[in-house]
């Protein structure tokens, strides 16, 4: 049989009183880091950017509505190169007999059928 483990603190009230002020810091380290963590997540909550456009209409170069003066191309699905419009914009964009990619299909993605 084993020897019992010893008591994990000492006996005497002056070294019990030395662990609690060392623990008690402890604890306020531990509580001041938790709550600096929070103040960074709660400021990156609300820093955070907001998520891009579902739908693009990639640019030409002379004047045009849908895109700020300027030709729209195709209507894509996200990509490189295409002003971000919301899924309305896209429809009404489409309907106005702006052409689809042909490879990212945003038409058939929004349910938009040619005709």
């Amino acid at each position: 049989m084993s020897d019992p483990l010893p008591p994990p603190y000492p006996p005497d009230d002056e070294r019990l009183a030395d662990i609690e002020t060392y623990l008690t810091v402890r604890l306020m380290y531990v509580r001041q880091a938790r709550a600096a963590e929070a103040r960074r997540r709660e400021i990156q909550q609300r820093t955070a950017p907001p998520p891009p456009p579902p739908y693009l209409i990639q640019r030409g170069l002379d004047g045009h509505p849908h895109t700020g003066g300027r030709p729209p191309g195709h209507v894509r699905t996200r990509g490189t190169g295409a002003a971000g419009v919301s899924e309305q914009a896209a429809r009404r964009a489409l309907a106005d007999r702006i052409d689809a990619c042909a490879v990212c299909r945003p038409d058939t993605e929004l349910g938009v059928i040619d005709g």
